[in-house]
């Protein structure tokens, strides 16, 4: 246990370290370069989905860390992405030659009919797609160019597109409360980008993110469909 711990807190260390050297949407669309999803027929008729786990769980890591520069208003939303990384990552690591297909864990536990149990490997894969749902939705809201919509009014809408339907009145209404902490978009954005940053070239960076999120997202969402549709309904 205690060789785990000490393992886990090198690898955060580490990981911390790499993120001081660029930002949080550079690490991203680092991750999101060379994160290949395969769908089922995709090249070869008979080639078997994959979504890689260790790629997917380190871009939810720098996703994390772009929320976190929305402030108070993400904690609840916040604390579950962290659980629901967490809890994947054990999945992984508990076994990494079976656990390193997310789509395989999919499978595996539909079968076994756990696979909407609140502590699945399924409904955190779920929910941190829902996650990512809600970032991408966010990074568009922001590159829109419409003088009256201020940061609250980008996360709100971004919330409610995304999360909201799926969240309890608890959770609902402690967003509810929060979202008066979020900064103005000027300090989101000034802290998203790397140092001496300036405006055009971090908007340049959001759009390629964006332009990449967007087509993973929709590979995500077409397997879940095909794998368990009865989450999302």
């Amino acid at each position: 246990m205690c060789i785990c711990i000490r393992e886990h807190s090198i690898r955060e260390m580490k990981r911390s370290r790499d993120t001081e050297k660029r930002s949080e949407i550079n690490s991203a669309i680092e991750e999101l370069s060379v994160l290949v999803i395969v769908k089922p027929g995709e090249n070869h008729e008979a080639a078997p989905a994959r979504i890689p786990t260790k790629p997917f769980l380190s871009l939810c890591y720098m996703i994390l860390q772009v929320l976190d520069k929305v402030g108070p208003t993400m904690v609840v939303i916040r604390q579950d992405i962290d659980q629901n990384i967490k809890r994947l990552e054990a999945m992984y690591e508990s076994n990494p030659l079976i656990n390193s297909n997310l789509v395989e864990i999919l499978k595996s536990e539909t079968s076994k009919g756990i696979a909407k149990k609140r502590i699945s490997g399924s409904k955190s894969f779920v929910w941190l797609t829902r996650s990512l749902d809600l970032t991408s939705a966010l990074l568009q809201a922001l590159l829109v160019k419409e003088p009256k919509k201020n940061m609250e009014q980008a996360v709100q809408e971004s919330y409610d597109a995304t999360l909201k339907p799926w969240h309890g009145w608890i959770s609902s209404a402690a967003f509810r409360v929060a979202i008066k902490l979020v900064p103005d978009t000027k300090t989101f954005m000034d802290l998203i980008s790397e140092k001496d940053e300036d405006c055009d070239t971090l908007t340049e960076k959001m759009q390629i993110l964006v332009s990449l999120l967007v087509p993973f997202l929709e590979d995500i969402h077409c397997i879940l469909v095909s794998l368990i549709s009865s989450f999302l309904t």
